[in-house]
């Protein structure tokens, strides 16, 4: 790869906006870039918005895609019929984008290949898992980073093409290990996939899910392409890591605050990304932004559809000059999993089955409190696994008291809340709005605050710290919410 290091730029273009392609022609792949202005940049694409969804299972329903379909044994031939489905989606999205009639066949043509290809691998691993000495279950990862990779290289394959015909030099980097021979690691196959890339006059395009040894799918499931985001931008030496949005980084969610009192972020460091991304509202996936913050490198996350806003920073090196919330944001639909066992006193063992039991069934822990005889888990996940954690822990443990309810959970995240008065302000606001809060959570490590609540204070709860922390404090001079206190 040539390149003026560290000139360069690695983007990732999210699904929701990779929808939205005449508009990004405008805002963030050409706009008003002309000659060396289009290039020194590395663009990373998602698959179209729903593709996935179509290819894997729905994210939120669970409505089963063509792997869930595959990897059930009463599907018989439904997910051959699902692939069809997201071919004709492949097909209908083309028709949309490209005026072009030898462009749209061109697209027709790649996406054909590819998911023909790919049905044709999954009849030949059916066939062959009908013999018993092979088991469908241990093919079942590549089966799914294979379908996914289908989404991936359907959008780099048309942002490349599209590019072209608007005379800008683009080139798809195809990193999903399609037809590939050997096996690389991840950094290596960048590397070489990039070896004769001129960054000065070249655009390169490249697939979001990248097939490599560490099996990405496998640690990251759906986050895969922020770690191909990361290792781009830290193997080739980049200045700035930058995500693509349909929406700033704000303060709080504008349906739930006023317009006018939300404010985009501006700068912040990678403790509070990590905060977020536990409340589900991921910057980015932490284990990716372990390597640009190792690095030194800072992440930028910018609305799509508004690029002349700076958007917001994300640095290592950011320390908060006083203490002060950043973002007020939460979790609607939790569940407060409690274990109470009076023999628990002094005795070991019982967080560690506890754990083991939410690992197996795969449900995510977000916060967690203990004393002597009780822990209490606030978890995300279905009501179905949870119950079958529950199950497991009373046959462990039959003289526990296990009770399950449904809770929302705020959280007040900041680089610095380490002062006293964030506590009492909050308290303070949340009075103010007649809300009592079920439970209060303020950690060692100062970086959030968490409030329990009933489901339906949610909405009010974001609303009443949004004005107490963040517009109050803003407007407030400090001494003046100190004395209040």
């Amino acid at each position: 790869m040539t390149t003026e290091s560290p000139r360069h730029t690695v983007e990732k273009i999210g699904g929701t906006s990779m929808s939205r392609t005449e508009e990004l022609l405008d805002t963030v792949l050409i706009g008003n870039r002309k000659g060396a202005d289009l290039y020194q940049r590395i663009f990373v694409v998602s698959a179209y918005a729903g593709m996935t969804d179509e290819l894997l299972e729905h994210k939120k329903s669970g409505k089963p895609g063509v792997y869930a379909l595959f990897s059930s044994a009463e599907s018989g031939w439904g997910w051959g019929d699902a692939l069809s489905a997201v071919a004709d989606k492949m097909f209908a999205h083309n028709e949309r984008i490209f005026a072009d009639e030898g462009a749209r066949q061109s697209a027709n043509r790649f996406a054909r290949e590819r998911v023909e290809g790919v049905r044709s691998c999954l009849i030949d691993l059916q066939r062959l898992c009908s013999f018993g000495h092979f088991q469908l279950q241990q093919h079942l990862l590549t089966v799914r980073e294979m379908l996914a990779s289908l989404g991936e290289a359907h959008s780099a394959f048309n942002t490349a093409l599209l590019l072209n015909l608007n005379g800008v030099r683009a080139r798809m980097i195809d990193l999903t290990g399609w037809r590939d021979e050997g096996q690389y690691t991840l950094d290596e196959a960048i590397e070489r996939a990039l070896a004769d890339v001129d960054l000065a006059t070249e655009l390169p395009i490249v697939t979001g899910y990248a097939q490599c040894s560490e099996a990405l799918m496998g640690t990251y499931d759906r986050g895969y392409s922020e770690v191909t985001l990361s290792r781009l931008t830290v193997v080739t030496k980049a200045r700035e890591a930058i995500i693509h949005k349909e929406f700033h980084l704000s303060s709080a969610d504008p349906r739930l605050v006023s317009q006018d009192a939300v404010r985009v972020i501006g700068e912040t460091n990678y403790d509070v990304a990590d905060q977020l991304s536990n409340m589900g509202m991921e910057a980015i996936h932490p284990r990716a932004a372990k390597g640009l913050r190792r690095a030194g490198i800072p992440l930028r996350v910018k609305n799509a559809f508004e690029p002349e806003h700076p958007g917001t920073v994300i640095r290592s090196d950011l320390d908060a000059q006083s203490p002060q919330v950043e973002i007020v944001t939460g979790l609607k639909n939790v569940y407060a999993f409690e274990f109470y066992d009076q023999d628990m006193v002094g005795v070991k063992g019982y967080d560690a089955e506890i754990l083991e039991a939410l690992k197996r069934h795969k449900v995510w822990i977000i916060a967690k409190t203990s004393n002597a005889n009780t822990i209490t888990h606030y978890l995300k996940g279905s009501m179905k696994a949870i119950k079958r954690v529950e199950t497991d822990l009373s046959n462990a443990f039959p003289t526990a008291d296990i009770s399950l309810r449904k809770i929302a959970l705020v959280s007040a995240i900041g680089r610095d809340l380490g002062s006293p008065k964030v506590l009492t302000q909050a308290i303070r606001a949340l009075s103010d709005a007649g809300i009592e809060p079920l439970g209060v959570h303020d950690l060692l490590r100062k970086v959030d605050l968490q409030v329990i609540v009933e489901p339906d204070q949610f909405e009010a709860t974001i609303a009443a710290l949004h004005k107490g922390l963040i517009e109050d404090w803003a407007a407030a001079p400090q001494h003046k919410l100190h004395a209040a206190a």
